[in-house]
């Protein structure tokens, strides 16, 4: 799962990138589950597969909303309007059928329609009233995390509540560790992230897993009792 992050008209969207293969099932999953919008992407000339139907299950047993992009509608055997009957069956029926899911023609390789979906997602982001608090401590997920030879343990951490700090003390899983520096999905060194941003932290002890939640605590003799008793537990 990679994270990365766009900005429109001076907002800002972070997107979690989740393989379509259906090996990757339990990805989606976690992505579902971190998300707070799901953009379900179907390609116009293949229609509904396997793993679209997987990745809807997902996102509706973590009650996340929906919002669709068809893509591939430049293509000569582009047939939305099955995709469209086909989502229906699965129960998500689109806007212009009287439904209330949100449905955008894309064309990623020519760029037609990337303007629509990124406002239809800041839409349904208002009308949710999608919020967090800044100004507390810093709590949210680990999306990713790998052993680097030079580096050591490396952590990717999706900000969803409070902000996050180089010199913060953290507890992500079972592993803990004082933020030496945080980078962000451009691997440029940041100070701060607030909800929302996903940076690459620095200075843990070990690999956590993905999907693990974290929270920042007040001291390091705190983060270690706190991974000693869910060792022990």
């Amino acid at each position: 799962i990679g994270a990365y992050q766009t900005i429109v008209d001076g907002r800002k969207i972070t997107f979690l990138d989740t393989p379509g293969h259906e090996a990757f099932t339990a990805m989606r999953a976690h992505g579902a589950w971190v998300t707070d919008i799901v953009v379900l992407v179907v390609a116009a000339d293949d229609g509904v597969m396997p793993q679209t139907v997987e990745a809807v299950s997902h996102a509706k047993a973590a009650e996340v909303p929906i919002v669709v992009a068809i893509n591939k509608i430049d293509k000569p055997d582009a047939n939305p309007d099955l995709v469209k009957q086909q989502l229906a069956d699965l129960g998500l029926v689109v806007e212009e059928w009287g439904g209330d899911v949100v449905c955008v023609p894309i064309s990623a390789k020519k760029k037609q329609g990337i303007s629509d979906l990124l406002e239809n997602l800041f839409l349904v982001a208002d009308i949710l009233e999608l919020k967090a608090d800044p100004n507390c401590a810093a709590e949210g997920v680990v999306i990713e995390a790998k052993l680097d030879k030079t580096k050591g343990p490396l952590a990717t951490l999706l900000v969803q509540k409070g902000s996050l700090e180089p010199g913060n003390v953290v507890v992500a899983g079972n592993t803990w560790g004082k933020i030496k520096a945080m980078f962000d999905d451009k691997g440029k060194p940041i100070r701060k992230a607030a909800p929302s941003v996903a940076v690459e932290i620095l200075g843990i002890n070990g690999v956590p897993k993905a999907g693990d939640a974290f929270t920042v605590v007040t001291n390091e003799h705190q983060a270690r009792s706190i991974v000693d008793k869910q060792k022990t537990s």
